[in-house]
């Protein structure tokens, strides 16, 4: 009796233990293997790989480097500010990229850009709710 109770001790603590969550992986490891996911789906060369980090890399700091100017200067873009800035940075980096990939590559580009864009767009806005919600009520 006493070795069946232990062993579904043990087995429970087991599965919870297994389901706790890792940790979520460093900002610059995620960056990392957002690359490396590209890379294989675009199905890079390391020359092009090299290229498109670099592409990659100059859009999200001038992205960066607009969001704190914004911030900086007491400002807060709105839905369309946001969604042309974005625009914007697509089309610059569709020009970056198109000497160094391939027609098929760079469709496919595309493609993942515009699914990454509804999902990053999807979170701030749920993001954006979730805070609005847990703001108090406007006073008159």
């Amino acid at each position: 009796m006493k070795a069946t109770v232990l062993a579904l001790t043990l087995l429970c603590a087991g599965a919870a233990y297994a389901q706790t969550p890792a940790a979520p992986p460093a900002p610059g490891a995620q960056s990392a293997r957002h690359m490396e996911d590209l890379a294989t789906l675009l199905d890079l060369t390391e020359a092009q790989k090299a290229q498109v980090q670099n592409v990659l890399e100059e859009q999200h700091a001038k992205m960066k480097q607009s969001f704190e100017q914004a911030k900086a200067a007491g400002t807060r873009p709105d839905w369309q500010q946001m969604k042309a800035l974005h625009e914007q940075a697509q089309q610059e980096t569709l020009q970056k990229l198109a000497p160094v990939l391939s027609a098929t590559q760079l469709k496919k580009f595309q493609i993942i850009q515009q699914h990454m864009l509804h999902a990053h767009m999807g979170h701030h806005m749920a993001h954006a709710a979730a805070g609005a919600a847990a703001a108090p009520p406007a006073q008159n």
